[in-house]
């Protein structure tokens, strides 16, 4: 392959990932007119569309979307063989990390001045997507995401036990409302929804007893994919969530800010994990962003 057509290849998988011509022409440095030529290029040099146009959008035709699911992996081999080579393993450069905001808050915020002061040479690229944004696609070094819900043929890494799931109200919601006694008494309650972006869906709040187990599809005010926001809904008395216990739900509890329903209902779940594609070489700068998710670069801690 000519250096001109793989430039051809990486532009065109540039104008899909951020559905812009804009927006790509930024990331490579070239101007939009340039990019509009070389996509052109490759369609006549192909001799098909590959994206569709108009004023306000870009999306690719049905055989440009068969071609970017083709080139998403090989682009990224790529990236990470020439990264390796040129960093010989020496740190420094971009590390990208999708993760969920429940991961950003309680693991990586905390250690954000640790990991800089450690490795001033490795700029982080942080994107919270509690969407479920596939890593390959978006050209991700790793994501972080609860056990249950990693992407096939990834190498998984745990970073915290298993998570409960607590379904909780304000003082105030529960004293005008009762507290349901079982999950099917959610029906008549007011619940904060989580929406699952990536099934395009509502979540079923899943529950289980003593090898009893259900789902129940709940209604009510407020349907979010920012658990902060839903948390918030309901300390303001709006109704009943359902959280991981470990996303801030356990101070609020013991605050008496928010009381637990359905306790002895509640599921457990894989804890968080990060999960990055498989590489015969781990890439510098990750394996030092895991040593530090992990405190295994304290001095105290055991390898």
């Amino acid at each position: 392959m000519r250096g001109s057509e793989f430039a051809e290849l990486q532009a065109f998988a540039a104008v899909v990932e951020r559905a812009s011509f804009a927006r790509a022409a930024a990331a490579l440095g070239l101007s939009p007119s340039a990019l509009s030529q070389t996509i052109r290029q490759l369609e006549t040099r192909l001799g098909q569309r590959l994206l569709n146009r108009t004023t306000r959008s870009v999306a690719p035709t049905q055989a440009g979307a068969r071609l970017y699911e083709q080139l998403v992996p090989l682009l990224q081999s790529l990236s990470a063989a020439v990264a390796e080579a040129s960093a010989s393993g020496q740190m420094g450069g971009v590390l990208r990390i999708n993760t969920l905001s429940m991961a950003a808050r309680q693991l990586i915020a905390p250690r954000l001045d640790r990991f800089h002061r450690a490795h001033p040479t490795v700029m982080l690229d942080i994107v919270v997507d509690d969407a479920l944004g596939d890593i390959v696609a978006g050209r991700f070094d790793a994501g972080i995401r609860v056990g249950g819900r990693l992407e096939k043929d990834m190498v998984a890494i745990r970073l915290t036990p298993d998570i409960r799931m607590v379904a909780v109200a304000s003082p105030d919601y529960v004293s005008r409302h009762g507290a349901p006694a079982r999950p099917q008494d959610l029906h008549q309650h007011a619940c904060i929804n989580w929406r699952l972006e990536a099934e395009g869906r509502t979540y079923r709040w899943e529950f289980e007893r003593r090898r009893e187990r259900m789902e129940v599809t709940v209604t009510g005010p407020l349907t979010t994919n920012d658990a902060g926001l839903g948390l918030s809904a309901a300390l303001q008395g709006l109704g009943i969530a359902y959280a991981f216990d470990q996303d801030g739900v356990c101070a609020l509890l013991a605050e008496g800010r928010l009381v637990q329903v359905l306790a002895d209902w509640s599921i457990t779940r894989p804890g968080l994990f990060l999960y990055h594609p498989n590489r015969r070489h781990m890439p510098a700068p990750l394996r030092a962003f895991i040593d530090c998710l992990l405190d295994r670069d304290q001095p105290s801690a055991a390898w």
